[in-house]
């Protein structure tokens, strides 16, 4: 008898929701397992053109930690479309602005370019504060 690989239908899968405290985690390793878990990577049904992934919600966004000098160095850039539209702000900047759009930003980057990447991003919910409004949905800590 032959074996067929397995691929996982949308129906198939079951969503969980994950709670990560934020506070004192380095911003690249706590983003790396984010997205391994947005992805669904952390399942047996992994399926890479299937959406497998649970939610996240990323909470006390504002007290992430950065190594070296990357408070200080690191460039956020983005491009209004117009000549001499380059913008750019540094991490310190954007810490004291929306700390959520750090977060957001270094897990969006560890995501497919894709639809697929466009659908999973939507599964992150990230808060400055200690507090989140997702308590209906019973989420689980997730330890990183």
């Amino acid at each position: 008898m032959r074996k067929k690989t397995f691929s996982a239908k949308k129906s198939e899968v079951e969503e969980k929701w994950w709670l990560v405290d934020a506070q004192n985690k380095v911003l690249g390793r706590m983003a790396s397992e984010i997205a391994q878990v947005l992805r669904g990577k952390n399942k047996p049904i992994f399926t890479p053109h299937v959406d497998t992934g649970d939610f996240v919600i990323v909470v006390n966004a504002d007290k992430i930690r950065f190594t070296g000098k990357k408070l200080k160095d690191k460039i956020y850039y983005r491009h209004s479309g117009y000549p001499g539209g380059l913008k750019s702000i540094t991490a310190e900047k954007l810490m004291q602005k929306d700390p959520t759009e750090v977060v957001r930003k270094a897990v969006k980057g560890m995501l497919p370019k894709s639809r697929l990447g466009r659908k999973l991003i939507m599964k992150l919910k990230v808060y400055a504060g200690g507090e989140h409004p997702h308590q209906a949905q019973q989420p689980e800590i997730l330890n990183i």
